[in-house]
Protein backbone atom coordinates (compact mmCIF):
# COMPACT_ATOMS: atom_id res chain seq x y z
CA UNK A 1 0.00 0.00 0.00
CA UNK A 2 1.32 3.40 -0.97
CA UNK A 3 1.49 5.90 1.86
CA UNK A 4 0.61 9.56 1.42
CA UNK A 5 1.86 12.52 3.37
CA UNK A 6 -0.23 14.53 5.80
CA UNK A 7 -0.03 17.39 3.27
CA UNK A 8 -1.66 15.13 0.66
CA UNK A 9 -4.45 14.23 3.09
CA UNK A 10 -4.93 17.90 3.99
CA UNK A 11 -5.75 18.64 0.33
CA UNK A 12 -8.96 16.59 0.64
CA UNK A 13 -12.02 18.65 1.49
CA UNK A 14 -14.42 16.29 3.22
CA UNK A 15 -17.65 17.78 4.54
CA UNK A 16 -20.78 16.43 6.18
CA UNK A 17 -23.80 16.79 3.95
CA UNK A 18 -27.46 15.90 4.20
CA UNK A 19 -29.07 14.02 1.32
CA UNK A 20 -32.09 16.07 0.22
CA UNK A 21 -33.34 13.88 -2.61
CA UNK A 22 -32.49 10.68 -4.48
CA UNK A 23 -33.33 9.90 -8.11
CA UNK A 24 -32.62 6.77 -10.11
CA UNK A 25 -30.49 7.39 -13.21
CA UNK A 26 -32.45 5.76 -16.02
CA UNK A 27 -30.68 3.06 -18.05
CA UNK A 28 -27.94 2.79 -15.40
CA UNK A 29 -28.28 -0.20 -13.07
CA UNK A 30 -25.87 1.13 -10.43
CA UNK A 31 -26.32 4.90 -10.45
CA UNK A 32 -28.22 7.25 -8.17
CA UNK A 33 -28.45 11.03 -8.49
CA UNK A 34 -28.25 12.66 -5.07
CA UNK A 35 -29.01 16.26 -4.18
CA UNK A 36 -26.89 17.11 -1.14
CA UNK A 37 -26.72 20.09 1.21
CA UNK A 38 -23.06 20.56 2.19
CA UNK A 39 -23.54 24.05 3.62
CA UNK A 40 -23.15 25.96 0.38
CA UNK A 41 -25.54 28.39 -1.32
CA UNK A 42 -27.04 25.66 -3.51
CA UNK A 43 -27.17 21.87 -3.10
CA UNK A 44 -24.62 19.75 -4.91
CA UNK A 45 -25.47 17.01 -7.37
CA UNK A 46 -23.60 13.78 -6.68
CA UNK A 47 -23.80 10.80 -9.04
CA UNK A 48 -22.94 7.60 -7.19
CA UNK A 49 -22.76 3.92 -8.09
CA UNK A 50 -24.52 2.73 -4.93
CA UNK A 51 -27.99 1.88 -6.27
CA UNK A 52 -27.60 -1.91 -6.02
CA UNK A 53 -27.04 -1.71 -2.26
CA UNK A 54 -30.50 -0.27 -1.54
CA UNK A 55 -33.83 -1.97 -2.18
CA UNK A 56 -35.46 1.45 -1.75
CA UNK A 57 -32.94 4.25 -2.34
CA UNK A 58 -35.35 6.74 -0.75
CA UNK A 59 -34.12 5.53 2.66
CA UNK A 60 -31.10 7.76 2.00
CA UNK A 61 -33.15 10.97 2.09
CA UNK A 62 -32.36 12.88 5.27
CA UNK A 63 -29.19 10.90 6.00
CA UNK A 64 -26.02 12.76 6.87
CA UNK A 65 -22.84 11.44 5.28
CA UNK A 66 -19.31 12.62 4.51
CA UNK A 67 -18.70 13.85 0.98
CA UNK A 68 -15.48 14.64 -0.85
CA UNK A 69 -16.28 18.14 -2.08
CA UNK A 70 -13.12 19.31 -3.87
CA UNK A 71 -13.04 16.46 -6.39
CA UNK A 72 -13.03 17.85 -9.92
CA UNK A 73 -16.53 17.68 -11.48
CA UNK A 74 -17.12 14.72 -13.78
CA UNK A 75 -19.93 13.99 -16.23
CA UNK A 76 -21.50 10.58 -15.71
CA UNK A 77 -24.33 9.44 -18.02
CA UNK A 78 -25.00 13.05 -18.96
CA UNK A 79 -25.11 14.38 -15.38
CA UNK A 80 -22.39 16.42 -13.72
CA UNK A 81 -21.22 14.90 -10.44
CA UNK A 82 -19.87 17.51 -8.02
CA UNK A 83 -18.24 15.27 -5.43
CA UNK A 84 -18.25 11.79 -3.97
CA UNK A 85 -20.06 10.13 -1.09
CA UNK A 86 -17.77 8.20 1.27
CA UNK A 87 -18.63 4.59 2.02
CA UNK A 88 -16.96 1.37 3.13
CA UNK A 89 -17.16 -1.98 1.38
CA UNK A 90 -15.81 -5.49 1.51
CA UNK A 91 -16.57 -8.62 -0.46
CA UNK A 92 -19.82 -9.20 1.46
CA UNK A 93 -20.79 -5.87 3.02
CA UNK A 94 -21.41 -2.23 2.16
CA UNK A 95 -21.98 0.74 4.46
CA UNK A 96 -22.56 4.44 4.00
CA UNK A 97 -20.52 6.31 6.59
CA UNK A 98 -22.37 8.77 8.82
CA UNK A 99 -21.80 10.80 11.99
CA UNK A 100 -23.20 9.33 15.22
CA UNK A 101 -24.68 12.72 16.20
CA UNK A 102 -26.35 15.34 13.96
CA UNK A 103 -23.84 17.78 12.48
CA UNK A 104 -24.24 21.16 10.75
CA UNK A 105 -24.26 21.02 6.95
CA UNK A 106 -20.72 21.57 5.73
CA UNK A 107 -18.98 20.49 8.96
CA UNK A 108 -15.42 19.56 8.00
CA UNK A 109 -14.12 16.04 8.53
CA UNK A 110 -10.57 16.14 9.84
Amino acid sequence: MEQISYDDFAKLEIKIGTILSVDIVEDADKLLKLSVDVGEETPRQIISGIRTFFEDPQVLVGKQCPFLTNLAPRTIRGFESQGMILAASSEDAFAILHPHVPMPHGAKVK
